[in-house]
């Protein structure tokens, strides 16, 4: 709506997702580099934990994108709230090609846990790595879902194991996982995701702006401090306020968005 007026040739600050956007702040590129050590050495398990919206499943989409298809099979579950045997059939789903069997006793725990040994041996026999990523984890609230997933880190050979498990969630998640000695003692990476600093902030509009093709600044630096403070770095928040000031600056047909289009902005949502 207001990108041919800001000459932009998408919207910047849209909360979706996508690869192309995302700012690797100095704590993003942290956790990239360590998510991407246990994969790459089979270390078995990691746990990304942050406060919400700071850009954990963004960055479980890139990391999916650079991994590629070629070497790796993935499955990501983004809606961990189910029984065991629903988030078992989801991954085999995610892992396997072919449909699954329809017969109701092919569906329970332990032939689906069959399958999915056969899965990774043959993955592994062609070259290919598992990755298996739970989204959202912080929501699953079953202790027997979490020994299940504990228990799939017992598919490994002598020397190495045959998937890695990633867990990424807010961070009452490594509460969670703290409470469960045994699954916590086969974390091999711990990383966490926490708000922007004013710094970082500011490269993150700048960022978005360029990626989205803008040519020239338009956000002023007092209009970016204020989001700063009434977003309280997240980027989620950043991004709202982000759009509804390009979209308010359009239909007032301004040049800049300064510190009192924010300002107006962010009454419009508690900021």
């Amino acid at each position: 709506m207001y990108e041919k007026y800001w000459q932009l040739n998408d919207k910047p600050f849209k909360n979706t997702p996508d690869p192309k956007y995302l700012y690797l702040s100095s704590q993003h590129e942290d956790a990239m580099m360590k998510i991407s050590y246990c994969i790459v050495e089979k270390m078995g398990a990691a746990l990304l934990t942050g406060v919400f919206g700071c850009g954990k499943t963004l960055l479980g989409k890139v990391l999916l994108k650079e991994l590629g298809e070629d070497k790796y099979k993935i499955a990501f579950i983004n809606n961990p709230q189910v029984t065991y045997v629903e988030l078992l059939r989801a991954i085999v789903r995610n892992l396997k090609s072919s449909e699954l069997p329809s017969r109701a006793d092919q569906l329970l725990a332990d032939p689906l846990l069959e399958t999915l040994h056969n899965i990774l041996l043959d993955n592994m026999r062609d070259g290919k790595e598992t990755v298996i990523i739970i989204d959202e984890a912080h929501i699953i609230n079953d202790e027997r879902i979490f020994e299940g997933l504990r228990l799939l880190l017992n598919f490994q050979l002598e020397d190495r194991f045959l998937l890695t498990l990633i867990l990424s969630g807010q961070p009452e998640l490594k509460n969670k996982i703290s409470d469960l000695k045994q699954f916590e003692q086969r974390i091999a990476i711990r990383c966490h995701l926490d708000s922007l600093g004013e710094k970082d902030t500011n490269d993150y509009i700048l960022h978005r702006m360029k990626v989205a093709g803008g040519k020239s600044p338009i956000f002023t630096l007092d209009a970016i401090k204020f989001i700063h403070d009434h977003s309280g770095g997240i980027p989620r928040r950043i991004n709202r306020m982000c759009d509804l000031a390009l979209l308010t600056g359009f239909g007032k047909k301004l040049s800049k968005i300064d510190k009192d289009i924010i300002k107006q902005v962010g009454k419009d949502f508690g900021a």
